[in-house]
């Protein structure tokens, strides 16, 4: 097992900025193996831009005589990859130089900065971090083998409880929150992102770009899970082969129609002027009742509408104002989408060291109480630090909250 090199920085300036390394053909033209050195693994469809598994690659390859700027051109001849080891099928000319240039958003940065993708930036702020294929890794050599807690382990089991402690580390002490950007479509309806756990928070977005908070709609509305057919005297119908037959929902049908000023009160003057006022007119005639109503309640008594879960269809539905709005999605997920390769940060990586620990030595037998409650202590508190360590307090920010709390307010 090779030893892990504990998260020390072994990209170059330009692998990290750029996504990109550079080689040089001898001055024999002798070379038809080139190993590149990024942090990420090449991913290898085929080198021909015909080939349906051409998209797969995660970079490209470009080749100049010079190596002056714009004097690349992309490299389509037969090459194939192993590991991150590129074989040209005939070896460049002499003094030819190569870049591997593997894909950004933006483009890359050679040839005809076609290289489009998520590669480079992905990688971006790796340094915080570390995987999960590491961390198994380093648990089997700094807490396994002779005179230690655990003489002797199979690494799928350290795999399973390296899994299960990020899972939970991910529900409220992990960096897990993802986002997605979307627009809600005439249907008032979003498919939950695949690898949804729990929603943190859900926003439209105006014209500024500024956030507005999109409350769930609770005790307004629920989606039902099952639709039964009735018969006339109000049983559910069954299909040839005995499973209620299911109809479409009204419920739905009905929020989606819905006229939300019914609800918050957000009435305009034309509301106001077609009679929808059913709380009497102010004393001049005009709306100085605006926002007076009685009983008004928070949750409700605003214009930014509501989500709800949609269990059944698997997706996130909306209020009818929100249609064609522009909505961010903030979400927790496991942490587990990419297997080992998913990321965990580095300010966690003690606390779970000692989650596995505990784990393994607390499902065996013969083991002594005492061991198990001081292993158990040590996963709380290391879980503890990580959760301080990972809260993002900054002594700046809440001074300057305080200052603004103790302005007077003069009425």
């Amino acid at each position: 097992m090779p030893i892990p090199n504990g998260g020390l920085i072994t990209e170059t300036n330009q692998q990290y900025y750029e996504g990109a390394q550079g080689f040089q053909q001898d001055g024999a033209g002798s070379l038809t193996d080139f190993t590149t050195t990024f942090d990420t693994n090449l991913v290898f469809g085929s080198y021909d831009p015909t080939n349906d598994d051409y998209v797969l690659n995660n970079f490209k390859l470009y080749t100049s005589a010079t190596g002056l700027p714009d004097s690349y051109t992309e490299y389509i001849l037969a090459y194939t990859v192993t590991g991150n080891t590129i074989s040209f099928g005939v070896a460049p000319a002499a003094n030819t130089f190569i870049v591997v240039q593997l894909k950004s958003i933006d483009g890359g940065n050679y040839g005809n900065e076609d290289a489009y993708g998520r590669t480079v930036n992905e990688n971006y702020g790796s340094y915080a971090y570390i995987t999960l294929n590491d961390i198994v890794n380093n648990f089997l050599i700094a807490y396994v083998g002779q005179d230690k807690l655990i003489p002797n382990v199979n690494r799928t089991d350290v795999i399973f409880h390296a899994k299960r402690g990020l899972q939970e580390f991910s529900y409220d002490t992990l960096k897990s929150i993802k986002s997605q950007e979307l627009t809600v479509p005439a249907n008032l309806s979003v498919v939950i992102p695949q690898d949804y756990v729990n929603y943190t928070a859900m926003s439209w977005i105006d014209q500024l770009g500024v956030k507005r908070p999109i409350y769930p709609a609770n005790n307004l509305h629920v989606s039902p899970y099952e639709i039964p057919v009735q018969d006339d005297e109000g049983i559910p119908t069954q299909d040839d082969i005995g499973d209620n037959l299911e109809g479409t929902s009204q419920i739905n049908e009905r929020w989606n129609q819905a006229n939300v000023i019914f609800i918050n009160g957000a009435w305009t003057i034309y509301d106001y002027n077609q009679g929808y006022d059913y709380w009497g007119y102010g004393q001049d005639g005009v709306m100085n009742f605006y926002g007076q109503q009685y009983g008004l309640d928070g949750k409700y008594s605003q214009f930014n509408g509501w989500f709800n879960i949609n269990e059944r269809e698997g997706k996130i539905s909306f209020s009818s104002n929100l249609q064609d709005a522009l909505i961010l999605l903030e979400y927790i997920s496991d942490g587990l989408a990419y297997e080992l390769d998913t990321r965990v940060p580095k300010m966690a990586e003690e606390a779970l060291y000692a989650h596995i620990l505990h784990a393994i030595i607390s499902t065996r037998i013969n083991q002594p109480e005492y061991v198990v409650q001081r292993l158990k202590r040590e996963r709380s508190a290391k879980l503890r630090n990580a959760k301080i360590r990972l809260s993002n307090v900054k002594i700046e920010e809440i001074t300057q909250v305080m200052r603004g709390k103790s302005k007077w307010i003069k009425h």
